[in-house]
């Protein structure tokens, strides 16, 4: 369920921000309701929590949709062959299944409960699909993290990961998809200090953060109860800079998602499928895939291959 961003999303203008203001904004504790907006996506409605232009990064976590719970129909998730440079894409399913194909070979279902991480690095391509024949709902999370300097022109990679790790306090279970939380350390890669963690909360718990890291919930089910106020699905939760716990209240009924990390001090770019630096690197990826070039490969898929939008700041030929 992968992207894409518009200038909605990420302003491509604001992008060249100083980065020492952007890490000012995000410090002390707080909570900051900001509300989501509807996107499309294939054949879905999502509702796009991340990035937001107070906060166009939570960490290195720079992209977050939220779709479903919604019944299949139509076949499903259809998304064909579209290409990534410069992230990481995490898929979070909490019900039904999304097969994943990509131009390194891979192919792989993923189940509730299961990690699917892609590394794009300087460029791939995937497909995702719900399987044929399958019924009932669909329902998770979708999120990128952008690649810092030292690793987003390194080579794509895939992994799965069938089982996590756990820990819990209180009425809360924690399942650690990136990162490490209490006593739970997950094996999928982090290029940068980040946390993304399943919340499932019936009742009050107190979980323990790292002060050093910037954190936001989302909550894709129910409602959790923090620092008094109720958090629905359909908008992030900034929790800002500097807490060492998060209090849950007995109020908190439902399922949500964790993400932390240290600000992350570089400028993004963020177009379509590509997480940059600068306009100049996007425009040069968008010409690499409508030329069909050998930099982001091919995708063993029956779906039909997606078109890249022309970035709105290009001259017309």
């Amino acid at each position: 369920m992968s992207g894409p961003v518009t200038s909605a999303d990420a302003p491509v203008a604001e992008a060249t921000a100083d980065t020492a203001a952007s890490t000012a904004q995000v410090a002390g504790p707080r909570l900051e309701i900001l509300p989501g907006r509807q996107a499309q996506v294939g054949t879905s409605t999502v509702s796009r929590v991340l990035p937001k232009r107070a906060h166009r990064t939570v960490g290195a976590w720079c992209f977050a949709d939220h779709f479903g719970p919604a019944e299949i129909t139509d076949g499903g998730v259809r998304i064909g062959p579209h290409p990534h440079m410069g992230l990481h894409t995490v898929t979070w399913l909490l019900d039904g299944e999304v097969l994943h194909r990509d131009s390194l070979g891979s192919e792989q279902l993923i189940r509730p409960g299961q990690l699917n991480l892609m590394t794009a690095g300087r460029g791939v391509a995937h497909a995702e699909q719900t399987p044929a024949r399958t019924a009932g709902t669909m329902h998770g999370l979708q999120l990128w993290v952008a690649q810092p300097e030292s690793t987003r022109f390194g080579d794509p990679a895939f992994e799965h990961h069938r089982e996590l790790p756990r820990d819990e306090w209180g009425d809360v279970v924690a399942t650690v998809l990136v990162g490490a939380l209490g006593n739970a350390s997950s094996p999928a890669r982090a290029d940068t200090p980040l946390l993304g963690a399943d919340l499932d909360a019936r009742g009050a718990g107190s979980i323990p953060l790292d002060p050093t890291f910037e954190h936001a919930l989302v909550v894709a089910s129910g409602a959790l109860e923090v620092d008094g106020t109720m958090v629905h699905p359909g908008s992030l939760a900034y929790l800002g800079l500097g807490r060492d716990e998060l209090l849950l209240g007995p109020a908190s009924a439902g399922r949500a998602l964790l993400l932390g990390g240290t600000p992350f001090g570089e400028t993004v770019v963020m177009w379509w499928n590509f997480v940059g630096r600068s306009t100049d690197e996007v425009d040069a990826a968008y010409r690499d895939w409508e030329a069909k070039s050998e930099r982001f490969g091919a995708v063993g898929s029956e779906l039909a291959r997606v078109g890249a939008p022309r970035p709105n700041w290009m001259p017309l030929p």
